[in-house]
């Protein structure tokens, strides 16, 4: 398991499916949280009821040497919202368990978007769906991105 624990807190009590009720001031704070969050300025931007979506400003730094932004941010994107959109599900404490990732596209714009959505989860685990898209100026997304990852609950 990789150390991405996301540590949403003890916030509620899990729903009749074992869902938390989390909000996104939380779910903001939790990612304000993590140091290589902050360094790539990265921001929940959606959260809840089996989804979340992470939105990170490009800038020089996150670029490789073709220009376009490195595929590591983009994995980092892809893995973060995936595993907030299983917090939605499996509560405050995860881990990503495995991860892929298939680059469709080379990303440039402004901004990255990765929206992650639950696809299947029992109390233990969940299998959550991301497409992570590259924003223009003008607002177009272009998909750059498509991952699928399996988080499980983390056990003390």
């Amino acid at each position: 398991m990789t150390e991405h624990d996301q540590g949403l807190g003890a916030v509620g009590d899990p729903g009749p499916a074992g869902a938390l009720e989390l909000d996104l001031p939380l779910a903001q704070k939790t990612l304000a949280a993590q140091p290589f969050s902050r360094l790539v300025n990265a921001e929940v931007t959606a959260f809840g009821d089996g989804a979340a979506t992470l939105e990170i400003p490009v800038r020089g730094e996150l670029l490789q040497q073709n220009g376009f932004v490195h595929g590591g941010v983009l994995s980092y994107a892809a893995d973060n919202s995936i595993t907030f959109a299983a917090g939605t599900a499996l509560g405050p404490a995860v881990l990503t368990s495995g991860f892929s990732i298939q680059f469709v596209r080379p990303a440039t714009g402004v901004r990255l978007v990765a929206r992650a959505t639950v696809a299947h989860a029992t109390r233990r685990q969940a299998v959550v769906r991301c497409d992570v898209f590259a924003v223009d100026g003008d607002g177009g997304e272009s998909l750059c991105a498509m991952a699928q990852g399996t988080v499980r609950a983390a056990t003390t």
